[in-house]
């Protein structure tokens, strides 16, 4: 049933808000950043509804939040964004997700595109056999439980230490690549055993590995000082924590059922549950979210430096030398204790993304000293057939939401539905005639992953660059792509 778009007033150009007088179980406001369409698009399916959900939450502190690349999800909106207060706020697995830090790093390469194309089919199959990918794939790197609390405590900065990559890749990640309040004790025997074997593996879904060409520059100040030119080769890899990180959240989303009715919270979705943030489940469950977190950036360590090592095996066979350095890593499924401006002070808070990029401005100490003149490198990934984007971090993003951003282009087909809709073997002749290198794990997951199954990427950026939520820096343009 389509939401009621009465309900709904147009605060900015860019800005549409729901007031808590419209539903008598809100505690707050909720607000969208949209423009007509996307506004209409949300009011299709269930985000809406969600969002005004969220607004319940006890302790929510300002409005529920969307992006513009909103879409149904799980408790939350995908593209959802709340900070709840510590001592009477609460935090729920519905506002992180089952795949805690799925999230995106950018590798800046040293060779322009055009030295990389004519290689392009033999790399993209070397990539391929470096990573593994699929629903449950395990990988080349096989722990024992006793090194797998090292990961989880550890995450991207364990990798570098254990011989992937450098210490300079953990630094350029949010975070450093590691959440200090991570516990693996946290974390369940089941959740432990799937994540055994899967370290260094891209999973399946909306999941890949991609090729790009950096083909606009808009802030060539920003652009510098990321380390991108017009005609560059990048390599984005957007995957998360696996079944580990899955099993996490199912975890706790039982264990919250039965909190949820002890602390008295009457919730309009029983998706929501959640626990007080200073609870045992509430910092159990951060305790365990933080560990699957570190785990997903270690996992996207080890398979940059999968993708390195495939790159140094082409040399030989007449591939340029091919260097490959972390721009940036962000993730979009995750909640984190961070401090911001409330009202005047400075308050600390349990900040929940689900489907949204952190987004910190020029000069906060959570951005790398190397980007900090310009801001935080924001990461927005679109479809496999159209662009992505690199974005900076702004002032009115920490003003108004919590420091946050879009994160991707947002699904407008449920992946059943692209799956009936779309000829896969068409789709993949397409893209191959757009010059775009496919390789997919199977043509029902390629499906899936058509762009017609995506929102426009260039109107979602468009609504946060208009909004001042983050700012244009480079757009990409895919060359070849690894799907799950």
């Amino acid at each position: 049933m389509a939401y009621d778009l009465s309900r709904v007033q147009q605060i900015g150009q860019y800005c549409y808000e729901i007031p808590r007088a419209a539903d008598g179980s809100m505690r707050t406001s909720a607000r969208l950043y949209a423009d007509e369409e996307i506004l209409r698009s949300a009011a299709e399916d269930r985000s809406l509804n969600q969002l005004t959900n969220v607004a319940w939450l006890p302790g929510i502190v300002g409005s529920a939040l969307a992006m513009p690349d909103i879409h149904e999800g799980y408790g939350f909106p995908i593209g959802g964004v709340a900070a709840t207060g510590l001592k009477d706020g609460v935090v729920s697995p519905g506002g992180v997700g089952y795949d805690i830090n799925c999230g995106v790093r950018l590798l800046t390469g040293s060779l322009d595109a055009n030295e990389v194309r004519p290689h392009l089919s033999r790399l993209m199959d070397a990539v391929t056999q470096a990573v593994p990918s699929g629903v449950g794939r395990g990988g080349d790197v096989r722990l024992k439980r006793a090194r797998l609390a090292d990961v989880l405590e550890g995450g991207a900065q364990w990798a570098a230490q254990a011989g992937y990559g450098s210490r300079e890749d953990a630094e350029h990640c949010e975070e450093g690549g590691r959440i200090a309040r991570a516990r693996a004790d946290a974390v369940s025997d089941r959740a432990q055993d799937r994540g055994l074997d899967q370290v260094g593996t891209l999973g399946s879904g909306n999941h890949f590995l991609e090729f790009d060409e950096v083909v606009d520059v808009y802030d060539a100040r920003a652009a510098d000082a990321f380390g991108l030119r017009p005609g560059q080769l990048v390599v984005q890899i957007h995957s998360g924590s696996r079944g580990l990180g899955h099993q996490v959240c199912t975890d706790y989303v039982r264990r919250f059922q039965t909190s949820t009715k002890r602390f008295g919270y009457d919730l309009p979705d029983r998706e929501l549950v959640c626990a007080p943030v200073e609870s045992d489940e509430g910092q159990d469950y951060l305790a365990a979210m933080s560990a699957a977190a570190n785990y997903a950036w270690a996992n996207r360590q080890v398979m940059t430096e999968a993708v390195r090592r495939a790159c140094e095996r082409l040399r030989g066979a007449g591939l340029p030398a091919l260097i490959l350095s972390v721009l940036y890593d962000v993730a979009h499924n995750v909640a984190k204790i961070e401090t911001h401006q409330v009202r005047g002070k400075s308050l600390p808070l349990c900040v929940h993304r689900k489907g949204a990029t952190r987004a910190f401005p020029p000069g906060h100490p959570d951005v790398p000293a190397v980007y900090r003149s310009v801001g935080q490198p924001v990461l927005v990934p679109g479809d496999m057939g159209t662009a992505s984007y690199v974005l900076r971090g702004t002032d009115v993003a920490m003003a108004e939401t919590f420091g946050s951003s879009c994160h991707g282009a947002g699904r407008v087909m449920s992946r059943g539905a692209a799956r009936s809709r779309v000829d896969a073997r068409d789709l993949r002749q397409r893209l191959e005639q757009k010059g775009i290198v496919v390789r997919a794990g199977s043509l029902k997951g390629l499906a899936e992953e058509a762009p017609e199954a995506y929102k426009d990427i260039h109107r979602v950026v468009e609504v946060v660059h208009g909004a001042g939520l983050a700012l244009k820096v480079a757009r990409l343009r895919p060359l070849g792509v690894v799907k799950g």
